[in-house]
């Protein structure tokens, strides 16, 4: 295989940012000329502006420092990478909420004045700019510093893309989810439930700060999410290649296998192949937008996994690798699907219904039933993680599990795009609300935000899924690069410092639970005094003719998201650091493991019973059991608020954790 082909990755990058270009300028010349609408979105727009800035000053911080340690500890060309990393992982977050930010009032006004297909197109192209950004960032990233230092004696210095790129993801994810969080609380408990006023209210002053946090969490903070993700899938596919035996190479490329040059360039390959299967899979949505919403969306979404499982083949003959390396692709690309159709159904299908129903008889028993509801949507989606790898290894390896990982997040540009989706359709139907707007146009944003709901929850099982693959691909990267100091090295559960590690990683995603949860319940303690006092003291406001003091708000959230952030941080940087120097390589291989495990069941349990219960309620809004403002739905909103940082700050931050350990793992593995 000719070395040349390597270039097509980075032009495909490029090919990606000339349709984000592209379509950011679509979404930027439809006019917003409703006055008030456009205010609204300013105000959203100012706010999520205000919360990056102040976020991007405690990142810098911490970005110098890490940075700095790479350079002297390591290697100054890893030090480079890792602030690349970072810069490009801040970046992406920007791009999708500043288009968010500006899709969320165009798509109140296509529902107010062109219907729902207009409406649903344009809050898809916000989206996809979010998802393009992110694949085309990190094919372009990867890309050419694979061709600069990919084949040299410096190629481990690649890792510092994704530890950088990882240690953004946690300020962006755990900090968005905790602001996120205490806003969409405090507007609940003390709006809904005790003011009995209706959803988004413009009386209610954390209304703002609650769309505001839509977009710093489950835009930037998916985004930053998946990119690392997207980015340890094939960093951790390529160290698996470059650490390959002889024997093994030849097994999957015969007599190439002096040179493991293709195996290392195919994820690579891989990726740029998937970019462009998602564009494919846009344009489908966009023809069918006309249809059901979800019809529409489902259509681009399997589209593009079908396109790509098909060509795949024809890249993977083309670049002379054996056929086993599609069998385990094939495992990661289908797997993917299957996860998101489990999580659809646990959080949009029976399961729904049932905690719904369940409200009859109280809150209690509508926190039994969804508590039961995450519980049992665990075991699916391992199950089919683990079809996925042993097919995966059965077939190729430990590069077919790297392979798999590849496989599930390709597409990644139209899986980002509808999870981006929901946030648009959410603030959008805010905005309406606010705004006073037509009942027509909230029936029609409340109809896309209903999908929305659902494709955000597939968009996090999915991530979940990704996380735990690319994990394992990085912890497979780590145990070759110790044995090629150590060759008998391994992680035995036969060797009692192993265990300990397992034992010590398993204490990982509990405490991380207990700190984001923790900071979620008192920055919405705060979020709810605050709405409570300007109900009580400021005259008129119940009545609508003075207005709440939303910025304030804005601020309570962003100072609680900004403090209640470090210490997860730290904990997902210092915990492999502290345990690889002081209890040795096989006890942190140990902890990668057992903070894998914890990570994904509690993922998955947190975000399919907050999803669930999230759904519940909206169901009942929708006229069953006896609609809004019923005690059936009093106890469902209840429901609703404790699965609200479940699924939306302490399950997704799981999938951080265990990128952070496991990245920052194989990166000072030269050093045990």
């Amino acid at each position: 295989m000719s070395s040349a082909i390597i270039w097509l990755v980075p032009l495909t990058g490029l090919l990606g940012f000339a349709t984000v270009g592209l379509l950011l300028w679509r979404i930027m010349r439809k006019p917003v000329d409703h006055p008030v609408v456009e205010a609204i979105g300013g105000r959203i727009y100012q706010g999520a502006m205000a919360f990056m800035k102040r976020e991007m000053l405690i990142l810098a911080i911490f970005t110098i420092v890490v940075g700095v340690l790479v350079t002297i500890f390591l290697d100054p060309l890893e030090g480079v990478t890792f602030f690349l990393g970072a810069l490009c992982s801040f970046g992406v977050g920007w791009i999708g909420m500043y288009t968010a930010t500006h899709a969320n009032m165009r798509t109140t006004m296509a529902a107010d004045r062109e219907g729902e297909a207009s409406a649903l197109r344009v809050a898809f192209v916000g989206g996809s700019v979010m998802g393009l950004s992110v694949a085309s960032t990190a094919i372009l990233g990867i890309g050419l510093l694979f061709i600069w230092l990919g084949r040299g004696e410096h190629a481990h210095a690649i890792h510092g893309f994704a530890m950088g790129a990882s240690l953004v993801a946690v300020f962006f994810r755990v900090g968005g989810g905790i602001f996120t969080k205490a806003a969409d609380v405090g507007a609940d408990l003390v709006g809904k439930v005790e003011s009995g006023i209706p959803e988004d209210d413009p009386r209610n002053a954390a209304v703002i700060a609650d769309n505001v946090g839509d977009n710093v969490g489950d835009v930037a903070g998916m985004g930053s999410d998946l990119f690392e993700s997207f980015c340890n899938s094939q960093i951790a596919t390529i160290a698996i290649a470059a650490t390959m035996g002889l024997a093994a190479r030849q097994q999957l490329l015969g007599e190439q296998a002096d040179s493991g040059f293709a195996l290392m360039a195919l994820p690579l390959l891989l990726a740029a192949l998937g970019l462009l299967c998602a564009l494919g899979g846009i344009g489908l949505v966009l023809v069918f937008a006309n249809r059901h919403p979800a019809k529409a969306l489902r259509v681009g979404t399997i589209g593009a996994t079908l396109i790509f499982v098909l060509t795949s083949g024809g890249l993977i003959h083309w670049v002379e690798i054996s056929p086993r390396v599609w069998f385990a692709l094939l495992g990661g690309a289908i797997g993917g699907v299957l996860i998101g159709l489990s999580t659809e159904y646990f959080t949009g299908g029976p399961p729904v219904r049932h905690i719904a129903r369940s409200g009859r008889t109280g809150t209690a028993t509508v926190m039994i039933t969804g508590l039961a509801t995450g519980l049992l949507s665990v075991v699916y989606p391992m199950l089919i993680v683990a079809g996925a790898i042993f097919l995966a290894n059965s077939q190729a390896g430990l590069f077919g599990v790297g392979i798999a990982a590849v496989g599930m997040l390709a597409t990644i540009g139209i899986t980002m795009a509808i999870d981006a989706y929901g946030p648009i359709a959410d603030n959008a139907g805010g905005i309406a609300q606010m705004a006073g707007l037509e009942h027509t146009t909230r029936d029609i944003t409340d109809r896309l935000d209903a999908v929305g709901n659902t494709t955000a929850a597939i968009g996090k099982g999915f991530a979940i899924g990704a996380a735990g693959l690319a994990a394992i691909s990085l912890i497979a990267a780590y145990v070759n690069v110790i044995s090629q100091k150590y060759p008998d090295f391994s992680i035995s559960v036969s060797d009692p410092t192993v265990m300990i590690g397992i034992l010590l990683g398993g204490i990982c995603p509990f405490l991380n639970g207990a700190i984001t949860m923790t900071a979620v319940g008192d920055a919405a303690y705060e979020m709810i005094e605050e709405v409570r006092r300007q109900f009580h003291d400021i005259p008129g406001l119940m009545e609508g003719t003075a207005e709440p003091d939303s910025a304030r708000c804005v601020d309570i959230a962003t100072a609680s998201a900004l403090k209640k952030m470090i210490l997860p941080a730290l904990l997902a940087i210092g915990a492999p650091v502290v345990v690889g120097f002081v209890l040795g390589p096989e006890t942190l291989g140990g902890l990668l493991v057992g903070a894998l495990l914890g990570c994904m069941l509690l993922a998955i349990f947190m975000s399919n019973a907050g999803g669930a219960w999230d759904n519940a309620k909206k169901y009942i809004e929708s006229g069953h059991f006896g609609g809004k403002n019923s005690a059936v739905h009093k106890a469902c909103v209840v429901g609703d608020t404790v699965g609200d940082p479940l699924k939306d700050t302490s399950g997704p931050s799981m999938n951080i954790l265990i990128n952070v350990m496991a990245i920052v793992s194989l990166v000072i593995a030269p050093l045990l």
